[in-house]
């Protein structure tokens, strides 16, 4: 790819940032890991209290990105034919149609995720890990791209479902939404005050240059001793002890699974080109390194009772593995 194709992408990535703004304030940090997901071709947990603009801020996304776009709103109650579709009988023809739901999208908000029983979350792994559905004999194939968005609510727990670890490792990044800080909550309370702000957005980038900018972020070039190093923190969580972290070895129950390493490049990747530069930095492999990982470190109970995190053992593990050159 021409410098100047690569620049023009990167333009055009600015301007997402640009109209989704216009409607979402001082979430710059979700906006990015959800262009992630969407360029790399991942899906994305989102985790945080009500109220953070989550589910506004994928429903602008989908609107700039010009892609259709699906709200599922999971619930104790909701059957796998909700999601995926069913086959319905026309009584003009005397025969069986297919009725497709929801999931046939481009874009999928999966609203509180957690909140449906296990038949349905198993409907949306097939969906989420095959890009396709099935329904009665026959398979289908979802449009492409395909992505994703699931939010979860980290208070209330009342009539929740956890997810499987299954599910969790096929979500790339699992991101955690924190609140605003003063200035934008206060902007966001003078936007909302008026009712009649509608914050109208334009589209601005289409399907065939999403998939340029995956081309692109897929020649992003990363040394072998990045790989290495990638590696390095994927064994570190799996066999802490050789790694000189005996106290962290006491608090893991499973190290990440191989999509950890994948991720990784492919996230760290995507950052490199977001930033400009056609090859990946140390710095973006850490950066990146908490929202692939923390959901696919499981944790003993003692480190429960203990309060320590995810992200406490992922923090050590950066500090104490070392690049190779």
């Amino acid at each position: 790819m021409e410098t100047q194709d690569t620049n023009y992408l990167q333009f055009k990535i600015s301007q997402v940032y640009n109209e989704v703004n216009k409607v979402v304030v001082g979430q710059k940090y979700m906006i990015n890991r959800l262009l992630i997901g969407l360029f790399t071709n991942g899906h994305i947990l989102l985790e945080g209290v009500p109220g953070l603009a989550k589910t506004l801020t994928v429903n602008t996304l989908a609107k700039v990105l010009d892609l259709d776009f699906q709200r599922i709103q999971f619930t104790p109650d909701l059957l796998p034919a909700d999601l995926v579709g069913t086959m319905i009988y026309n009584q003009r023809t005397a025969d069986f149609e297919v009725k497709k739901g929801p999931i046939f999208s481009n874009l999928i908000l999966a609203d509180e995720v957690n909140r449906s029983p296990a038949k349905v979350q198993s409907a949306l792994l097939e969906a989420m890990q095959e890009k396709q559905v099935t329904i009665g004999d026959t398979t289908y194939q979802l449009d492409k791209p395909f992505l994703v968005l699931a939010t979860q609510n980290p208070v209330e727990q009342e009539g929740t479902y956890p997810l499987p670890e299954a599910q969790l490792d096929r979500f790339m990044l699992k991101v955690f939404v924190s609140y605003l800080d003063k200035d934008d909550e206060l902007e966001v309370m003078r936007r909302m005050a008026n009712v009649n702000f509608k914050g109208d957005v334009q589209s601005v980038l289409t399907k065939e240059e999403i998939f340029m900018i995956r081309d692109g972020i897929n020649r992003v070039q990363m040394s072998e001793s990045l790989e290495k190093y990638i590696i390095e923190l994927v064994f570190a969580t799996r066999r802490p002890a050789e790694y000189g972290l005996t106290q962290e070895a006491n608090f893991i129950q499973y190290g990440v699974s191989p999509r950890a390493s994948i991720n990784l490049n492919r996230a760290a990747k995507a950052l490199a080109f977001f930033d400009g530069r056609d090859y990946v930095l140390p710095e973006d492999i850490k950066e990146i390194s908490y929202d692939v990982l923390n959901h696919r470190l499981i944790l003993n109970y003692e480190a429960e009772a203990e309060g320590v995190t995810s992200r406490d053992i992922i923090g050590n593990i950066l500090k104490k593995v070392a690049i190779n050159n």
